[in-house]
């Protein structure tokens, strides 16, 4: 008796549970249809990433969808609306990275945008410029905002498909734009970076008028770091207008030209050399001719011959140093007409951090 009664017990479970299962399927089931045929009412667009991106805003992306009359969905009912096709008219947007539009249960659809990341502007020999995000694609101007990123002129092309060399020049530009945007410090001195004819960098800080040769787009964080130890233990004792170019592309060093800080030759003093010895040399008589008799002697009592003096005659030492006198002359006057050459001066940090690296030699 017992053992019937467990049987019906556990039939009456199962079937109570298949039960509610049935009536919680019919209700979803119900609760869909009500859905795809309820009507779509609004719009709702929201922008995920950075708040400071306005390269579009809701209405622009309200309207991708609303000015073509068949895919507008408002007013249609919900299951006619084809979400997967909106999305991909509004990822078309070249300012939009993804999209990803849903329903409510209140048939309001939400779209809700990433908008790409500009990390350069990008200025080609052509004037045409343009931003490139973190993953090197290109993004049109917008007439209504400007991205505070690091801008490079001098782009070799113009081209939609890039060559080999000019990929490997945008994605050092990316990298270098992308390193300066997340650090404060340099994005507060690095405003324009010029591209070289052999697809290297360079660039003016705003503190400073010093052309900073950065090289290649590589070891990008080790050339910022040698830069700034350069700063606190170089310029800072030397002064910061005391070169004109700072190389920082050669390895474990920093090669500097100076300015015109080295003291310029004496120009040459126009003297006579036989009258304004040098002051090593003995003096010079004012003349070799015989001494004449005052005017006033008497004629000698006798017919002899005249006595005169001897010539006093410089020492024998006296006229070639003169003329090594003038030859000294000769060759500064040369000296003054040869151009100078800026010198160079060449900081090499030690192996300490920038932070304790106040024993180092400066330039």
């Amino acid at each position: 008796m017992s053992t019937s009664v467990t049987v019906f017990k556990k039939l009456a479970s199962v079937l109570l549970w298949g039960l509610a299962l049935t009536g919680f399927v019919i209700l979803l089931v119900a609760a869909g249809r009500d859905k795809d045929a309820g009507i779509c009412k609004r719009i709702q667009v929201k922008f995920e990433g950075r708040d400071d991106n306005f390269f579009i805003e809701p209405k622009d992306i309200k309207s991708l969808i609303t000015k073509d009359k068949n895919l507008n969905p408002i007013g249609k009912s919900v299951g006619e609306i084809n979400i997967r096709k909106l999305e991909e008219v509004v990822d078309q947007d070249p300012w939009v990275k993804n999209s990803e539009i849903y329903f409510d249960s209140r048939q309001v659809l939400h779209i809700k945008v990433t908008q790409r990341e500009p990390v350069a502007r990008v200025f080609t020999f052509s004037g045409n410029s343009f931003y490139l995000d973190e993953s090197a694609e290109s993004i049109p101007v917008s007439p209504r905002y400007t991205a505070r990123v690091p801008v490079f002129t001098g782009f070799p092309t113009d081209a939609e498909k890039l060559q080999k060399a000019d990929s490997l020049l945008t994605a050092q530009v990316v990298e270098f734009g992308s390193y300066v945007l997340k650090d404060s410090f340099w994005m507060a001195q690095v405003e324009q970076v010029m591209i070289t004819g052999d697809r290297k960098f360079e660039f003016i800080p705003k503190i400073g008028d010093q052309v900073i040769i950065f090289g290649d787009g590589t070891d990008i964080n080790k050339k910022f770091t040698k830069l700034l130890a350069f700063y606190r233990d170089g310029l800072n004792k030397v002064g910061w207008s005391s070169y004109t170019h700072i190389n920082i592309a050669f390895e474990n060093e920093v090669v500097c030209t100076r300015k015109d800080g080295v003291p310029p030759l004496q120009p040459p003093i126009q003297r006579d050399s036989l009258k304004l010895p040098a002051a090593d040399e003995p003096p010079i008589a004012d003349s070799e001719e015989p001494e004449k008799a005052p005017e006033n002697a008497a004629p000698p009592s006798a017919p002899a011959k005249p006595v005169s003096k001897p010539a006093v005659k410089p020492p024998a030492a006296a006229k070639p140093k003169a003329k090594a006198h003038t030859a000294t002359k000769v060759k500064k006057e040369k000296a003054a007409e040869t151009p100078r050459q800026q010198p160079k001066a060449v900081y090499k940090p030690g192996n300490k951090s920038v932070h304790t690296s106040k024993k180092q030699n400066t330039p």
